[in-house]
């Protein structure tokens, strides 16, 4: 496809809540698409909204969504012009998108030699600190044996992190307090590497004590315009999975955020970054912050900074990788009001959050001011065991923090589900907890919190 013309038809690699999202933005955008779906996914609700489905494999992710021989031919077949392979699977797959480049179909996403120079841990530390941007002291290269980590570790001082080189999602990451934590930690680490991505190679980083997560969204085009949506306080995660994203983080200040702000437009102007895509930083105590990795993909917590900047960042994305011009400058981006967003998981707090698939019997979705759903549930759905425990995303926006956590508790209230256990009332339990009323957490916050949180869940919801 040549020019700046946009997209007829577009394939959505992906499933569940994602994908709607990215069908209804094409809808409103005048865009048909194709959804492509496993055997157990074939009455998921992105096949049924899709202008077109094609089955493309069996159950398993690697057999389906992760096969880009499947995703491919199905676009040839239907005409796609364009792929969005959303996040996770495929999304930040550097050998599928130059797959889409050969075949002559557009990958909604960066170049792939940004998605491999970015996707690599230690490679993209390397970048942003040649880019001026801070990063958390550590190895300069791969740690190959547990003696280089050792002799590594002790130049850089305890405690460590042993970091997966290919990691993300939390993954492929363990800390060692000492140096007698260190053998485990470094073995622990690669092995889970392996199994997770297929590349057991690690790198080590001192480890920030009490940090915050905070990240940068960016919005880029092809003609090298790059500005930044304001951050994302992620720092509510459990066993680094994010479970609650705010925006604005009420950790941040506007001095901090115009200088992670420039620091992450720097690093996107200096790889020559297009689309979508987020700094994530971490942010000690006294408001250093360090790079941690880019994600060259839309985010699962991407509505909340649509909520306080009202850009549409999926049909931003789409625009970016059709050639056309931003349409926004740096200037025109005016933070507004607080959005708080929840993912709600088809798991069992109170069983080890253990997963919980399973036929949705009823079904009452939260609504009112400033309450938005993303999902892909349906009373009568069958929530497949196959894949991510994420049902919908339920995101709040009102004109302050404090009127957006009474918003959240409200809309909390509201969504009933049962057939499967969920995370609803653990993430009320969150937003009566004074620490996080008061903006008092960090990374650290469900490590520490998680047992009492579990004892205030009242599955009776009153009093919210």
């Amino acid at each position: 496809m040549g020019g700046a013309a946009m997209f007829d038809k577009i394939l959505i690699a992906n499933r569940g809540e994602i994908a709607v999202t990215i069908i209804r933005a094409c809808r409103d955008m005048g865009i048909r698409t194709v959804a492509v779906c496993s055997e157990a996914d074939k009455t998921a609700l992105h096949t049924q909204l899709a202008d077109e489905c094609l089955c493309i494999g069996p159950a398993a992710s690697k057999d389906s969504y992760l096969n880009p021989q499947a995703i491919l031919t199905a676009a040839a077949i239907t005409g796609a012009q364009a792929i969005h392979p959303g996040f996770g699977f495929l999304s930040e797959n550097a050998a599928f998108a130059r797959m889409c480049q050969k075949c002559n179909i557009k990958f909604i996403g960066p170049d792939y030699q940004i998605i491999e120079r970015m996707g690599d841990k230690v490679e993209a530390r390397k970048t942003a600190a040649e880019a001026g941007v801070p990063v958390v002291p550590g190895s300069a290269d791969i740690v190959g044996t547990l003696a280089d980590a050792q002799k590594t570790a002790e130049q850089i001082g305890y405690p460590i992190m042993v970091k997966a080189s290919a990691g993300g999602g939390g993954r492929g990451m363990r800390i060692a307090m000492t140096e007698e934590d260190l053998p485990q930690a470094f073995q622990t680490a690669g092995s889970e590497a392996v199994a997770c991505f297929g590349d057991g190679r690690v790198y080590l980083e001192k480890f920030v004590r009490e940090p915050h997560h905070i990240e940068i969204q960016l919005l880029a085009d092809e003609h090298g315009n790059v500005i930044h949506l304001g951050e994302r306080d992620c720092s509510i995660q459990r066993r680094n999975q994010k479970i609650l994203e705010e925006a604005r983080s009420p950790f941040s200040s506007d001095a901090l955020r115009e200088k992670m702000g420039k620091a992450a437009v720097k690093l996107a102007r200096y790889v020559g970054y297009t689309g979508v895509g987020t700094i994530e930083f971490l942010v000690d105590a006294d408001h250093n912050f360090y790079f941690m990795e880019m994600n060259t993909r839309i985010q699962v917590e991407h509505p909340i900074s649509e909520a306080i900047t009202g850009v549409n960042l999926i049909q931003e994305q789409i625009r970016s990788a059709a050639g056309l011009k931003l349409q926004l400058k740096q200037k025109d981006i005016v933070f507004r009001g607080h959005a708080i967003e929840c993912r709600i998981n088809a798991e069992d707090p109170v069983h080890s959050f253990r997963p919980s698939p399973g036929t949705i019997r009823s079904l009452h979705l939260p609504g009112g001011p400033g309450v938005r759903v993303d999902g892909a549930i349906y009373q009568g759905y069958t929530v497949p065991p196959y894949y991510d425990s994420l049902l919908a995303k339920l995101i709040v926006y009102a004109p302050d923090r404090k009127q957006a956590i009474a918003r959240m508790r409200r809309a909390l209230t509201e969504f009933l589900i049962s057939g499967v256990e969920t995370n609803i009332d653990f993430h009320l339990a969150i937003l009566r907890d004074q620490d996080f009323i008061e903006g008092n957490y960090n990374i650290g916050y469900l490590g520490q919190k998680t047992d009492e949180l579990l004892g205030q869940m009242n599955p009776y919801r009153q009093d919210a």
